[in-house]
């Protein structure tokens, strides 16, 4: 049976990014970025490049990925099948270097929503950096023990009878979630759909919203 339980803060306000990482980690991270350059890992403009790279990118990428998804049943397959090859042929972006990505798609009968029990794992070549609420200890914990409470708290309510699977992100393996095509968007246009599109869908925390009359 399903307890109520109440966050201590919006999670759709404005918060600090760093929100969930802690001091000692930053710190961490700022030192063995400093060794890898003083022993000739990389290069601080290496660093820098890849740092501009991942920046650039935004949920806008995984949008467009969703929609065609939805127009194209033959580019949906392929998703499914094979997502970074998919991707990579859509957006015309090198994925090689990156971890695996799996795109699950959700159901009538089945809604998959995504975290990382572990850390902060998150299909950032897709969607860009993660929100903060996703870094959170608590988002990370609660997800995988009451998920229905959590997505509650986001809005989201499912029917009883959708199975609601929680997807956990490693380090070897990223995952996008394909949301379910909204009602009344049978005669949009491929732009249109990809407007529509949230970040948060493809985290599988809300609904994509049905356009506006």
């Amino acid at each position: 049976m399903a307890h109520e339980h109440h966050h201590d803060h919006d999670p759709h306000a404005p918060v600090n990014e760093a929100h969930g990482m802690r001091p000692d980690s930053v710190l961490l991270e700022r030192a063995l970025r400093e060794l890898l350059i003083e022993k000739n890992v990389f290069t601080a403009s290496e660093i820098q490049r890849q740092i501009e790279l991942t920046e650039s990118r935004n949920p806008e990428l995984g949008a467009r990925v969703v929609a065609r998804a939805w127009v194209d049943p033959r580019y949906k397959a392929r998703l499914l099948e094979d997502a970074k090859a998919a991707i990579e042929s859509l957006l015309g972006i090198d994925l090689n270097l990156t971890p695996d990505l799996i795109v699950v798609e959700n159901t009538p009968q089945l809604h998959h929503v995504i975290c990382c029990t572990l850390c902060s794992c998150y299909p950032r070549a897709v969607l860009g950096i993660p929100p903060a609420w996703y870094k959170s200890p608590e988002y990370r914990s609660r997800l995988v023990i009451e998920p229905r409470a959590v997505l509650a708290e986001f809005g989201t309510a499912l029917a009883d009878d959708v199975e609601v699977r929680v997807v956990d992100s490693t380090a070897d393996t990223r995952y996008m979630v394909l949301p379910r095509r909204p009602r009344h968007t049978e005669r949009m246009s491929e732009a249109e759909l990809v407007a529509l599109v949230t970040r948060d869908s493809m985290i599988g925390v809300t609904l994509v919203p049905e356009p506006q009359p």
